[in-house]
């Protein structure tokens, strides 16, 4: 947000792509979720910014000339110390009631395309493939209950989407309490170092409240 404001005065920004190191990268795909498959690039980034317009781009070169370009300034201040700690920590706060809803839209999905796998499956069972083999399903004891392939599939699958929807929560709850935890101890520590700061300076008479 912050470099697409301070390159707005060239001209529209399209997007502001952030990288490890300079290059062509593979196209990144639009995330859907809000709670999962977010890389945050750290150290030392490359940052693209694309123009709606060519006469962006030249605007954007002309900066150069007018120095060094500020991106925290005192009516848009970028949060640092505490004060980033803090929203950082706001920020990182899940609804469990959202990520539920998610994670149950996902195995909808999921659920749907792998009945849209079966119903094919069954539907091509007893045509002869290009070499002119037809796959022939065994049948269980009991008359009327198949026991073919896709049945014992769907049967795997279940189970397996089960257990992986818990385990998907129980984990996220525990990487929560965990990053609750590690943020309050940041938050604890950087007090203790501001209070013994003070301490020191007003030691040496050099504080200063205004």
């Amino acid at each position: 947000d912050s470099l697409s404001r301070l390159f707005s005065r060239c001209g529209r920004v399209q997007s502001v792509d952030i990288c490890e190191k300079p290059g062509l990268g593979e196209k990144k795909e639009k995330l859907t979720s809000k709670f999962f498959n977010r890389k945050t690039v750290t150290g030392f980034q490359v940052a693209y910014v694309v123009f709606r317009k060519p006469s962006g781009v030249q605007a954007a070169k002309a900066l150069s000339r007018e120095g060094p370009l500020l991106i925290s300034t005192e009516s848009h201040p970028v949060k640092t110390g505490i004060s980033k700690w803090i929203a950082s920590y706001a920020a990182s706060v899940v609804d469990l009631e959202e990520l539920k809803a998610e994670v149950d839209a996902y195995m909808q999905d999921y659920d749907k395309k792998i009945a849209e796998e079966e119903a094919k499956a069954a539907k091509e069972e007893g045509v002869p493939d290009e070499e002119g083999w037809v796959k022939v399903t065994r049948k269980g004891r009991k008359p009327g209950l198949p026991r073919t392939e896709a049945a014992n599939l769907r049967v795997l699958e279940k189970e397996k989407q089960k257990r992986a929807r818990k385990e998907l929560l129980n984990f996220y709850a525990w990487q929560h309490r965990e990053t609750k935890r590690e943020h309050i101890a940041q938050l604890r520590k950087k007090f203790e170092e501001d209070k013994q700061r003070i301490a020191l300076m007003r030691a040496q008479r050099k504080f200063r409240p205004y």
